[in-house]
């Protein structure tokens, strides 16, 4: 038997017509703390909040080396 740290244990016998794979699951404290993250951050009026929080400073990161890049190629010589 794998230890609890590999992923994915697949064993296969000769005599039998069944594979049997098995995937460890990860630990509960992780998957709580990220699930509980993820719940705070990405629902409900948090989550709308920063997901418009991030487009307006996605558009900005955008934007601003944009505009910088078109005013020095177009410039006036």
């Amino acid at each position: 038997m794998q230890p609890p740290e590999s992923g994915v244990h697949y064993s296969r016998w000769d005599d039998s017509l069944r594979d049997e794979v098995s995937v460890a699951a990860v630990s509960s404290t992780e998957a709580s703390c990220c699930r509980r993250t993820f719940q705070k951050l990405c629902t409900g009026k948090l989550g709308v909040v920063m997901k418009v929080l991030g487009g307006i400073a996605l558009f900005w990161a955008i934007f601003i080396p944009g505009y910088v890049t078109g005013y020095y190629v177009h410039k006036c010589k």
